[in-house]
């Protein structure tokens, strides 16, 4: 038996292995007809004859794919099963029946076509060049769970190759939902965010972004720490991503671990599956802010912290402020579509942030920083701002 919980009311329900497995039977995902083929003139317009005319047409016309297939409305969830939830690398068909729920939330909250993808290859350059290839296919690419560090040089070499929007959500899905959440704990408490000093643990994907876009929103003293301290440029151990947080990141020049880097911090991000004794918490500044996001079991649990520090935020749908992607990553890539953007730039990522914090509106609370995952609210407002955003900065058609 497992127990999760209703994101509507923060509370466990327990549920069954046969329900469990019982809703994965056959995948979650079917393929809904939009034109009838009830009759035999129905078949001659959607097959062929009839087909062929519209082929001819695109093969005049190469962008009148955009109208006559599904393409610019398609979603590809991509992954190599590496870095799959708290699982780690189980390969790419125990993934599936992550990517499959990936392109059901797709379709229950940005109304997008979506199909999952996933490579038997863990080699960048085939999975670059697989995607290439396939690029007729869809309109937009979700990269999800592929481990660190390829999955920076993946997005990386797709964004140059692909004139369509590609996005990591591991990364930038997390990074968007905690600037929003960040964003309403500091209007709560009536701070300045570009004052805080932020402390986040883990260098992957998700802590990388977490530091870039806190960097892009304006807070100037963010320290990152991986499983050996501290990022600064004393190591001698850097990869090249780290490097580069190094040059960014940690202006006072802290060195040391979590102990170290926690004394007086105002924010605490966890990305790392690691663990955070009460008493380092407990050396936070006054009104300190602690994102425990790591799952199923956060780096400090959220009863322990909230003894310490003000405002508490959690990936766990059992309590309050949940961190969630879902509240991104539909809209993100909807509104992207929407305005037919070439690729999904900084400036929409913080205006998505934006959109997902003005939901909570008059109901913003120190329990209540971001709205549900479940407001339908959500992806259509992260959608506008989105489209808009990308029109600002010309990326749009």
């Amino acid at each position: 038996m497992s127990i999760v919980s209703d994101a509507k009311t923060p509370q466990k329900l327990a549920l069954t292995d046969d329900e469990i497995f019982g809703s994965h039977v056959d995948g979650k995902l079917s393929v809904e007809l939009t034109s009838p083929l009830d009759t035999q003139r129905d078949l001659s317009i959607a097959y062929t004859p009839g087909v062929a005319q519209v082929s001819r047409a695109i093969a005049a016309d190469a962008t009148l794919a955009e109208r006559y297939t599904w393409t610019n409305r398609l979603v590809v969830v991509v992954s190599d099963g590496t870095a799959v939830l708290g699982l780690g690398d189980i390969g790419p068909r125990a993934s599936l029946p992550v990517m499959e729920g990936k392109a059901a939330l797709f379709k229950k909250f940005a109304g997008l076509n979506s199909i999952p993808l996933v490579l038997d290859t863990k080699d960048p350059d085939e999975i670059v060049e697989t995607i290439v290839r396939l690029r007729p296919s869809f309109g937009a690419v979700n990269l999800e769970d592929i481990s660190a560090p390829r999955c920076f040089e993946i997005e990386k070499r797709l964004i140059e190759a692909l004139d369509c929007p590609v996005m990591h959500d591991d990364q930038h899905g997390t990074a968007i939902v905690l600037l929003a959440a960040l964003k309403g704990a500091v209007k709560v408490q009536g701070r300045d965010i570009t004052k805080l000093r932020v402390v986040i643990s883990g260098a992957g994907a998700a802590g990388v972004a977490c530091a870039n876009i806190l960097l892009a929103a304006g807070i100037e003293d963010v320290t990152v720490l991986d499983s050996k301290g501290i990022i600064s440029h004393e190591r001698t151990d850097l990869s090249g991503v780290k490097t580069d947080l190094a040059d960014r990141t940690n202006p006072a020049g802290r060195h040391g671990g979590i102990v170290e880097a926690l004394d007086g911090a105002d924010v605490f991000v966890g990305v790392s599956a690691g663990t955070v004794p009460e008493e380092i918490v407990a050396t936070m500044a006054d009104d300190a802010i602690v994102f425990a996001l790591s799952n199923p079991d956060p780096e400090i649990h959220p009863d322990v912290a909230s003894k310490h520090v003000a405002i508490v935020a959690t990936g766990r749908s059992d309590f309050p402020n949940q961190i969630n992607n879902v509240l991104a990553f539909p809209g993100v890539f909807k509104g992207a579509l929407d305005a037919g953007a070439r690729r999904i730039t900084e400036g929409m990522k913080l205006a998505a942030a934006e959109a997902i914090l003005s939901v909570v509106g008059d109901e913003l609370a120190v329990d209540k920083i971001v709205p549900s995952p479940l407001d339908p609210r959500v992806a259509p407002a992260v959608a506008e701002a989105v489209a808009a955003a990308a029109r600002a900065e010309g990326v749009a058609d």
